[in-house]
């Protein structure tokens, strides 16, 4: 029987906010349109909707924070495509990477119900340094897991956004399902020909 796969909230917060950062502070395509990484008070502005994706509030960015994690995500994405493309070495070693230079190291903080939770934090408690330290841990747990073939790239023509596959066959194909409809409409269109 397959279900779901469960992260552990946290990590699965962590990796959330990882594939945020990938697909919104990264040069690219999503769904057939060209990105372009965004500057200014617009890198600002992506950094903070990035880390509130999953329901947190938008924290309040600092132009050095945005550019601190526009620097992480660029990195992040070598993690995810390695990962996508069965280059499990090569994803770890820029884990390990990540992880010094963030300085990332666990603490059990106290959250109040259900007590004490495991969160990773870097040298301060700063916004950019606690985020780049607890992006690069979730990414080492999921690689350090039989979970690393969860990380994804989005399979769409003229699209490479990133994704987390938290579905029960890890069959995840695109990052959206936009792109999933994109790909069969234009399917759909050739066998009709």
């Amino acid at each position: 029987m397959t279900s779901q796969v469960n992260f552990d909230s946290h990590v699965l917060s962590l990796l959330t906010a990882s594939v945020q950062l990938v697909n919104r502070l990264t040069e690219g395509h999503a769904g057939g349109v060209a990105i372009v990484a965004p500057v200014g008070g617009a890198k600002v502005e992506a950094v903070a909707d990035a880390l509130g994706a999953d329901g947190r509030p938008r924290p309040v960015v600092k132009p050095s924070d945005a550019d601190h994690l526009a620097a992480l995500a660029t990195r992040m994405r070598k993690v995810f495509e390695a990962a996508h493309d069965g280059k499990t070495d090569d994803a770890a070693v820029e884990v390990n990477a990540l992880l010094v230079d963030t300085d990332a190291r666990p603490q059990l903080d106290r959250t109040g119900n259900p007590g004490w939770n495991l969160h990773f934090h870097g040298p301060d408690d700063t916004l950019a340094k606690g985020w780049a330290a607890g992006c690069a841990a979730g990414l080492a747990i999921a690689l350090g897991s039989d979970l690393a073939g969860r990380l994804g790239v989005c399979a769409a023509p003229l699209c490479d956004r990133v994704f987390v596959d938290t579905s029960k066959n890890s069959k995840r194909r695109f990052c959206s399902p936009q792109c999933q409809s994109r790909v069969k409409a234009a399917a759909h269109r050739a066998r009709a020909r």
